[in-house]
């Protein structure tokens, strides 16, 4: 029997639209009222996530920083950093390094990371609170694990109702795009 691409592709969209339906609004509401009140104090956004949530976090930066005029870091675009905090510590440290040297007390710390369980992505939004910035996580109920670890330090956690990766990583960048677009209407952007 051959592949069928048209109701392998049929299945993979009724799948994606089944875990839109389950995304759980409250807690992407908290994040929405944490990025307005980045805003409001012309806070800085950093972004970290690790492997497939890496890319989320280099695109809501560009967004976030081109359409709503918010500071906003991404912190897994510059390479020379990422590499020598890599080798010359450990790659869990990747971002401990770089939110050292650039977050403040009272700046917002995203973290993307399917599992929620990316020791890098812990570590940094450990710090995060050390510091004194605000933190959230977006992860997925991936291998049926809850969250991760993630959630029990992030201020505020939005789970993607899935433990498919994919499904994870697409809806990713679902919410960014939600939340950019709340914004934007919110402020007449």
């Amino acid at each position: 029997m051959a592949f069928d691409f048209r109701d392998f592709a049929q299945d993979y969209v009724e799948s994606l639209v089944e875990t839109l339906s389950e995304m759980p609004l409250a807690p992407m509401e908290e994040f929405w009222r944490m990025v307005e009140a980045a805003r409001e104090k012309n806070s800085t956004v950093h972004f970290i996530g690790n492997g497939g949530s890496a890319g989320t976090p280099s695109h809501s930066a560009g967004d976030w920083s081109k359409e709503l005029g918010l500071k906003t870091i991404s912190h897994v675009d510059n390479a020379a950093s990422l590499t020598a905090w890599a080798n010359d510590t450990d790659y869990e440290n990747v971002f401990v390094g770089q939110l050292k040297t650039f977050a403040a007390q009272g700046d917002l710390v995203v973290g993307f990371s399917g599992s929620g369980n990316s020791k890098n992505v812990l570590n940094g939004l450990e710090l995060a609170k050390e510091i004194g910035c605000y933190t959230v996580a977006v992860t997925g109920d991936y291998l049926g694990k809850g969250g991760g670890k993630v959630v029990d330090i992030a201020d505020v956690s939005i789970i993607v109702p899935s433990d498919s990766m994919e499904r994870i990583e697409d809806l990713q960048l679902v919410i960014n795009h939600i939340l950019k677009e709340a914004i934007k209407a919110n402020n007449g952007l």
